[in-house]
């Protein structure tokens, strides 16, 4: 078989197994590549999450690690009433919800691992200010995995690095070539900034209008949101990486965005009443 016929042959078939790998994003409605297995995926955070519990240090401050639960509680609860509402499979039916926080002053973050397992740092709370800020960070981290974004990154990037491994088997290892001459890994920086950073950059963009229907469906103020990225904006003046190279959309872009979506979700996505 000569390498035309093998290309178009490998090139249909993973056409085939795309095809049958689509699904949809949650409320979005945009179309998703998922090539590897959720549950896959929630084993092994499920096992990270409990190294880094036993890795970093656990704060003692009950009292906002019992805040972090109560909005989580809440978040879930919305979730799964809107789905169910709106006859929509629930996407965190399989979650085993779980919360920690991190004493790291140092570290302004937190995040939620696919399965539901979430982590807050202590540095975060100093940006979020009050219960409604730190609704709107948990919210999008929530709704990361909420939209299966992990799966997403790792199922395009398992295809990534099979259609350039590919392509320098059949360029005589013209990519490898290009690698060596540069003295570093010049294919896979131009496969991220092209390729991975831009559809990151879609994935964060959908987390935030995400996790604002969750807030809002909770009953937090997600007016909040915008006053974030407000002050991590005038935290970041003159350090924010430019928006081609990161991940990340800009603060100006989300900030811009966030001014958009409030009016529309505070109408579309009011607060869900939970029937006692």
């Amino acid at each position: 078989m000569n390498r035309r016929k093998f290309i178009n042959l490998i090139g249909c078939s993973c056409l085939s197994f795309g095809l049958h790998s689509c699904t949809s994003a949650p409320i979005t409605d945009r179309k998703q590549l998922k090539l590897i297995p959720e549950s896959k995926l929630n084993a092994q955070a499920a096992a990270i999450y409990e190294k880094v519990k036993e890795k970093e240090k656990l704060s003692s401050d009950k009292k906002t690690l019992n805040e972090i639960k109560e909005i989580g509680k809440k978040i879930e609860f919305s979730i799964s009433s809107y789905f169910d509402k709106e006859n929509l499979d629930d996407p965190t039916l399989n979650f085993d919800w779980e919360y920690i926080l991190i004493d790291n002053d140092k570290i302004k973050n937190a995040w939620c691992m696919p399965g539901g397992k979430i982590a807050v740092y202590t540095g975060i709370l100093d940006v979020t200010k009050n219960t409604h800020g730190l609704a709107a960070v948990m919210g999008h981290e929530i709704a990361h995995a909420v939209a299966k974004h992990s799966v997403e990154r790792a199922s395009r990037g398992a295809l990534v690095q099979t259609g350039t491994t590919l392509i320098d088997i059949f360029s005589g290892g013209a990519l490898t070539q290009i690698n060596r001459s540069t003295g570093m890994d010049t294919v896979g920086l131009i496969s991220s900034i092209g390729i991975m950073n831009p559809f990151n950059r879609k994935q964060e963009s959908e987390a935030d209008y995400l996790g604002m229907i969750f807030s809002s469906l909770s009953g937090y103020d997600i007016r909040e949101t915008k006053k974030i990225w407000e002050r991590m904006k005038e935290a970041n003046k003159g350090q924010e990486t430019p928006e081609w190279m990161s991940t990340h959309p800009s603060s100006e872009r989300r900030i811009k965005s966030l001014n958009k979506w409030i009016p529309e979700i505070t109408l579309k996505y009011p607060p869900i009443k939970k029937i006692s």
